[in-house]
């Protein structure tokens, strides 16, 4: 852990990938910059911003008006927020829409939006003319600590979340942490579910330090862009060591096979929120692990009881609607898991708070009926 950063400090973290390596800009106020950072890195180029039509609304003309400034010709496409544009259709009307605008290889796609928007967008410019570069520039908590950060881009489908997509690798993310204070507060609380993972896999000392400090990090304090920083930089770390998630990769899907499943099984709703996912996969995550001996119940509950604290679900009951799938089919739903190999299930498990392994050791039966009883299946 580093000293805490002012506010007004800006940071550089470099994602190591040879000559496929690139920048994350973080620090307030970055979006006014766009237009001369991209001029630097594709000098001549046009660029197509991909956004949503609610962040269209707050921060598009922004966007728009750096990248005209830098002399950049600009074009956009919108599509609905929310997951559910994580589609087979709106991936052609993405498509439909950079053909359109005449973007061509030697010019860039401009993902401006939160997770859905930067995993769509990023797919769509890895297929479009067989690939054109990309821009993220993350608009929401979850975005900027996570999804903008390693190339991961993909769209959802009927048997579950991200299962078609490629590793496909920006050139560059702006995380204007400004932008995060027209946030939503349960959107803010459902991105803090990826922050504190990056503590609960592999840094214990960042744990301590959200368990103190969480709330000035809601707040819009100096420990928004710190969280933001160190988050990135284990991010970064990580994919420098495993771009295409072979080994060390998987842990970052601490809480998600638990997650993913459950986010499906809502239908991939604002019934529950990716982030809020995560923090329902996480204590399960740390609850399976404490009923097989990995960790005491205390570290559990502990964990447990700070993801609660700052909002997020920490058991089934506790996300509206009800009315689960039946056992079978969440089983059927975490045997679509990426992670699966050959049919086997593998599962991020913890020995401690930072101290999260990849296991395939665990068997079908002793899953389902740990989710058995999270449901109340009698």
């Amino acid at each position: 852990m580093t000293a805490p950063l002012r506010a007004s400090d800006l940071i550089t973290v470099n994602v190591a990938l040879g000559t496929r390596a690139y920048d994350i800009a973080i620090g307030r106020g970055l979006i006014a910059t766009l237009g001369e950072r991209i001029a630097r890195l594709r000098p001549g180029c046009k660029a197509a911003i991909v956004t949503d039509e609610t962040v269209a609304r707050h921060h598009l003309a922004a966007a728009k008006a750096a990248l005209e400034g830098a002399g950049i010709g600009v074009s956009s496409v919108k599509v609905p927020a929310g997951e559910s544009s994580k589609s087979f259709r709106m991936l052609e009307q993405v498509c439909d829409g950079l053909l359109a605008a005449r973007i061509e290889r030697g010019d860039l796609v401009v993902a401006l939006g939160g997770g859905v928007v930067g995993d769509l967008g990023g797919f769509a410019a890895s297929v479009v003319r067989r690939g054109v570069d990309y821009v993220q520039v993350p608009t929401s908590l979850l975005a900027q600590v996570d999804s903008s950060v390693g190339g991961k881009t993909a769209i959802n489908a009927r048997h579950g979340k991200n299962l078609i997509g490629a590793f496909y690798q920006p050139v560059l993310v702006v995380a204007d942490t400004a932008l995060l204070d027209t946030l939503p507060a349960r959107e803010f609380r459902a991105g803090y579910a990826e922050v504190v993972k990056y503590g609960l896999l592999g840094d214990a000392d960042f744990f301590e330090w959200l368990d103190v400090n969480w709330r000035d990090l809601f707040a819009g304090g100096p420990a928004r862009e710190h969280a933001i920083a160190v988050s990135c930089r284990a991010k970064a770390a990580i994919v420098a060591r495993d771009e295409r998630e072979t080994g060390d990769r998987m842990l970052l899907n601490l809480g998600h096979t638990f997650g993913h499943a459950f986010e499906a099984a809502a239908g991939f709703s604002d019934r529950l929120l990716h982030g809020e996912a995560v923090g329902l996969g996480m204590t399960m995550a740390f609850e399976f692990s404490a009923r097989r001996g990995l960790i005491s119940q205390d570290d559990a509950t502990r964990v447990i009881a700070h993801l609660a604290a700052t909002g997020l679900p920490t058991h089934v009951k506790a996300v509206p609607g009800g009315n689960w799938p039946t056992v079978d089919a969440m089983m059927d739903l975490i045997s679509q898991d990426k992670k699966v190999q050959r049919g086997q299930l593998t599962f991020i498990l913890v020995r401690g708070i930072g101290q999260a392994f990849v296991t395939r050791d665990v068997d079908a039966a002793e899953v389902r009926a740990f989710i058995a009883e999270k449901l109340g299946a009698r």
